[in-house]
């Protein structure tokens, strides 16, 4: 049942994440699910759903009744930008300065900040999207500039079987580039949230400090 499943996240997080006094914010991704799998997350207190593609954003949008602050955490193509930019509570994976510009552009027209994470590729996957470690400083500066955006933090994907060791050693970095983050105090920047963590990871994310774990599978089998 869901609603065992979100009681063991639950716990996992609470657990976990002790040391920091602080349980990061479960964003529960349904990008497999439909509307009517989706609905009861609202009625056990989960209203931060993460969605891959826009065009499911847009499909779904209607049926979720208002319900739900919806993420963007997959990647973001420019010349999707427009679609989303009035429905997403925020967006995960910013990793480019086109893109950037773009969500600058639309959040303008549309009257907005619109709040971003800079994607992180922290394990240097060349088949993944993510700013690297050594251009995370000089990016955020670039973006900082752009009236548009409410830059409020990082994101990170990990790799798919890595074995824990490694995991834990790629968490403890992406929250030492947060504090860093924060130590720099960047003009134009807020950055609070750190976004880490799967199914499969999310008790060592907090563990290392996430302050958003984005949870599927372990949520909705």
């Amino acid at each position: 049942m869901l609603e065992e499943r979100l009681a063991r996240v639950r716990e996992t997080l609470k657990r976990e994440s002790a040391p920091w006094g602080r349980e990061p914010r479960l964003i529960a991704v349904t990008k497999y699910s439909t509307p009517a799998e989706i609905l009861p997350l609202a009625d056990l207190g989960v209203t931060d759903i993460g969605e891959n593609r826009v065009q499911a954003i847009r499909e779904k949008l209607p049926a979720l009744e208002g319900k739900f602050s919806i993420h963007l955490i997959g990647r973001l193509q420019t010349n999707k930008v427009k679609y989303i930019i009035k429905d997403v509570c925020l967006i995960h994976s910013l990793d480019s300065l086109p893109l950037a510009q773009e969500i600058d552009r639309q959040a303008q027209k549309a009257q907005r900040r619109m709040p971003v994470l800079v994607e992180v590729n922290i394990a240097r996957e060349p088949q993944k999207g993510g700013i690297e470690e050594e251009a995370l400083f000089p990016f955020l500066r670039e973006c900082a500039r752009l009236p548009g955006l409410e830059i409020k933090g990082l994101m990170a994907m990990m790799p798919l079987g890595a074995p824990e060791e490694a995991l834990i050693g790629y968490f403890t970095r992406m929250r030492a580039l947060l504090d860093q983050c924060r130590q720099e105090a960047i003009d134009g920047t807020d950055m609070t949230e750190l976004s880490m963590g799967m199914s499969q990871d999310y008790g060592l994310a907090a563990r290392c400090g996430a302050t958003m774990v984005r949870v599927g599978s372990a949520l909705f089998r």
